[in-house]
C-alpha cells in the first residue's frame, strides 16, 4: 500500500480499504466514586476480501459491524454486545466529519446507535448504555511519526486521540448515572484482512498527563514492535525498541478454553520507562464467530526517569487459539435458549 500523507479531519471518515475501524475506550467514574470502563468499536470490511463466513451473504460490497463492552468495575459485571450486521442510516458517512448512525435488533426492538464527530476531534457516542461527549485535549498522535506503519507487507494507516475529556451518562437497568472520565480513540485502515495474525496491544494514559500506545504484531513469520508516546506538552516520541514480558498470570475462558496472559511488564529503555499493567476486570473475552479476543481495562504503575507513575489503560489480545470447537459453542448456546 503506497503511503499518502494523512489529512485530518478529512481522513477521519471512511476509506475503501479491506478493513477499517473506529475504536473508542474509556475509564469513567460517577459522583460516588464507582468505576466503569467501556469499549465501543465500529468496523467496516470488504465482504469479498475478508474471511468472516456470514459476511459472504451480504448484498453490499462493504458491510459494517460493531462490538461494544461495558464493565462495571465495582460490581465485577461485564456487558458485551455484538452487532454482526450494523444497518447504517442513509446519511451515514455523508457529512463533512465522521458520522454514522446504525440500528440493530434487540429484545426491546430496534435500537439506534450513533458516533458523530461534532467538530474536529470532538465526538458524541450513543449506545443502549452510553451517552457520552468526548473532547480532545491534545492533537492527534500519528503512530510511528506519520501515521503509517510498514509491517512487512501488512501496512496500515493509524492515528490516535489519546486524551479525550469525557462526560455524560451511562444507563444500567432503570438507572441513568452521570459520569466523567477520560477516553481514547483509534482509527485504522488497511488493505490486509489480518485474519491469522496475532497482536498484543496497549493504550496507556498516565496521571502525569502523558500517554502511549505500544504493541507487538506477529504474522507468524516476523514480529514487529512499536511504541508511540505523547507528553503533557504534546511532544511525541516513537521507537521500535519496546519490550513486553508476560508475568505468567493467565485467565482461561470457560467458553473457548483460550488462555490469556493478563499481567505484563513494558520496558522502553531509551526513555527509562518500566511499567506493569494488570486487569481491572478479567472476564473480558469477545467471541465473534470463529474469532476470539480479550479486550479490557487496566491499572498501570511503574517508573519513568526514576519517578513513580500511575495511570490506567486498555489491553487487546488477539490470536490466542480456542481450545473448544466453535460448533460445540454454538450447540451449547442453542441448548440454553431452547431449554
Amino acid at each position: 500500500m503506497r503511503y499518502k500523507k494523512i489529512n485530518l479531519p478529512k481522513d477521519g471518515s471512511k476509506h475503501n480499504r479491506i478493513v477499517e475501524w473506529w475504536y473508542f475506550n474509556g475509564h469513567l467514574k460517577d459522583k460516588n466514586g464507582n468505576k466503569y470502563a467501556y469499549m465501543d468499536c465500529l468496523f467496516r470490511a470488504d465482504t469479498k476480501k475478508v474471511n468472516i463466513p456470514f459476511l459472504k451473504f451480504a448484498k453490499d460490497r462493504y458491510i459494517s459491524f460493531a462490538h461494544s463492552i461495558f464493565s462495571d468495575i465495582n460490581k465485577k459485571k461485564v456487558y458485551t454486545k455484538l452487532f454482526p450486521m450494523a444497518e447504517l442510516s442513509k446519511d451515514s458517512f455523508t457529512k463533512p466529519l465522521f458520522f454514522v448512525n446504525y440500528k440493530s435488533e434487540d429484545k426491546r426492538g430496534y435500537l439506534n446507535y450513533e458516533i458523530e464527530e461534532i467538530k474536529p476531534f470532538h465526538f458524541r457516542i450513543k449506545t443502549d448504555v452510553l451517552n457520552l461527549e468526548l473532547k480532545t485535549k491534545k492533537r492527534p498522535l500519528l503512530e510511528g511519526g506519520k501515521g503509517f506503519m510498514e509491517l512487512h507487507g501488512k501496512d496500515t494507516y493509524y492515528y490516535s486521540l489519546t486524551n479525550l475529556e469525557t462526560s455524560g451518562t451511562v444507563k444500567l437497568g432503570d438507572k441513568t448515572i452521570e459520569v466523567k472520565g477520560k477516553s481514547w480513540m483509534d482509527h485504522q485502515w488497511a488493505d490486509i484482512p489480518y485474519e491469522k495474525d496475532k497482536w498484543t496491544w496497549f493504550s496507556i494514559q498516565l496521571d502525569n498527563d502523558s500517554e502511549m500506545v505500544c504493541f507487538e504484531f506477529d504474522d507468524g513469520k516476523k514480529k514487529e514492535y512499536l511504541a508511540s508516546l505523547i507528553n503533557n506538552k504534546g511532544k511525541t516520541y516513537h521507537t521500535k525498541k519496546v519490550f513486553f514480558s508476560a508475568l505468567k498470570k493467565y485467565w482461561k475462558s470457560s467458553k473457548t478454553g483460550a488462555s490469556y496472559p493478563l499481567h505484563w511488564e513494558i520496558l522502553i529503555p531509551s526513555k527509562k520507562i518500566s511499567l506493569k499493567v494488570s486487569p481491572l476486570s478479567k472476564s473480558q473475552e469477545v467471541v465473534f464467530g470463529n474469532i476470539n479476543y480479550w479486550e479490557g481495562p487496566l491499572k498501570v504503575s511503574g517508573r519513568i526517569n526514576n519517578k513513580d507513575v500511575r495511570g490506567r489503560g486498555y489491553m487487546e489480545l488477539v490470536g490466542y487459539p480456542q481450545k473448544k470447537s466453535f460448533l460445540n459453542q454454538r450447540i451449547n448456546e442453542i441448548k440454553k435458549k431452547v431449554f
